[in-house]
């Protein structure tokens, strides 16, 4: 007897799925895509562009007593060529702002706020530090009269309070304790060692 093997209809035979179609995938990729993947890796990639150096000029100062030749940016302050570059860290940066005193320093005699002075403005000045008005060993009559009277706490801000109370000697400020303070308004100190500082002034303005 024949035997019946069943016919397969076309609809049942597998069928084997076509290739992808790459060239309409690229034509939908969003605009830029190329750029992200690409350029835009490489230049994250890219190491960083080393900045340019500032320009400088040249700059003699006179430094108690002492001339300095040095090359400064032009936009360097008294108080960063006294810290950074002489290496006179008795005047101290406090606020930068020319709001605390604590970078005071004199000028021709007059005390200034060196955080808001130029170094290159002061070519030729006589600059007087800290560092300049005493020693260890040979301290200024201010300096022995803060000391004896404890006008001083953390220290942070006594050369500029001390720079400050030494030009003061020479200017028209009246004999009351409320004129030294008004003279002595520009020098803070976060201490509250108001009190003592007056003191230390008035008692050497009484040996004058």
């Amino acid at each position: 007897m024949q035997q019946h093997v069943p016919q397969t209809s076309n609809a049942s035979k597998s069928r084997t799925p076509p290739a992808p179609d790459t060239k309409a995938r690229e034509s939908a990729a969003p605009e830029g895509a190329e750029g992200i993947n690409g350029s835009h890796a490489a230049e994250v990639l890219a190491p960083p562009v080393a900045p340019a150096s500032a320009p400088t000029t040249p700059v003699e100062l006179t430094v108690n007593g002492k001339n300095y030749s040095m090359s400064l940016d032009p936009r360097t302050t008294l108080l960063d060529a006294l810290r950074d570059h002489l290496h006179l860290t008795g005047t101290k940066k406090g606020c930068d702002h020319g709001q605390c005193g604590a970078c005071t320093v004199h000028v021709n005699g007059r005390r200034v706020n060196s955080c808001l002075c130029l170094a290159a403005n002061h070519e030729g000045d006589q600059i007087t530090t800290i560092e300049g008005i005493g020693s260890p060993e040979n301290l200024h009559p201010m300096q022995a009269s803060f000391v004896e009277c404890d006008g001083y706490q953390c220290g942070y801000c006594t050369s500029g309070q001390l720079m400050s109370a030494v030009a003061l000697l020479d200017e028209p400020v009246g004999p009351s304790d409320a004129d030294v303070r008004e003279a002595m308004s520009g020098n803070l100190c976060r201490c509250g060692a108001y009190q003592n500082i007056v003191m230390a002034i008035q008692a050497v303005r009484g040996k004058a």
